[in-house]
């Protein structure tokens, strides 16, 4: 196994920073096409007539950064990378992009479940290549720092992704519950204790 250098694990990282930052960037362009409207109409009018596009944004601005703070986390216990460790960061990293094309079809749909299951579908990809990212560098020698890496749970990953297709599911058999059933994500540190709790006994 090839392992690169630290300048290279700099690169990636930055890179993947950078992209992140362009992904939220383009959360705002379809609301700053609509800001022309004010003109013609109060502020108050203009929040009530495009809630859904500026709901849209706040939800996939705050999932983005959420993500983003997960992965720059894990990054912290890195000290050298692969080509493993590029491809599921590159598949981690598309899914980002396509967040927003995801959220603007959200805010412009009337809440097929069709629509819900892309949007939170496309959340299924990014937390499913954050845990393979974590798996790596747990159990790949000369990946992950020595003296940290025991501190990095993969099992938060895992129970955040596994609660991501229980939502998707519940949204598309149940479309009058549609996206709420993204609030099961308000479960995972519960459940991600009690299983770090059962794995701890066992062993």
């Amino acid at each position: 196994m090839e392992v690169r250098t630290e300048r290279g694990l700099d690169r990636l990282v930055n890179f993947s920073d950078a992209t992140v930052a362009i992904a939220i960037t383009l959360l705002i362009l379809p609301l700053v096409d609509l800001a022309g409207e004010v003109k013609s109409e109060s502020l108050g009018s203009f929040f009530h007539d495009h809630l859904s596009a500026l709901t849209s944004f706040a939800i996939t601005f705050a999932v983005i950064g959420r993500f983003w703070s997960a992965h720059h986390r894990v990054f912290e216990f890195a000290i050298a990378y692969d080509h493993r460790i590029v491809t599921v960061n590159l598949v981690w990293l598309a899914s980002i992009v396509f967040l927003p094309f995801a959220a603007n079809i959200l805010s412009n749909s009337s809440g097929e479940p069709s629509i819900s299951a892309l949007y939170i579908g496309t959340m299924i990809v990014t937390s499913g290549a954050a845990a393979v990212l974590d798996w790596l560098l747990v159990h790949t020698p000369g990946l992950g720092n020595p003296e940290t890496i025991a501190r990095l749970q993969v099992s938060t990953a895992v129970v955040f992704t596994c609660l991501l297709v229980l939502s998707m599911l519940i949204a598309v058999v149940f479309p009058v519950i549609g996206l709420y059933a993204l609030l099961l994500l308000l479960l995972a540190p519960a459940v991600g204790h009690f299983w770090s709790g059962r794995r701890a006994t066992r062993t």
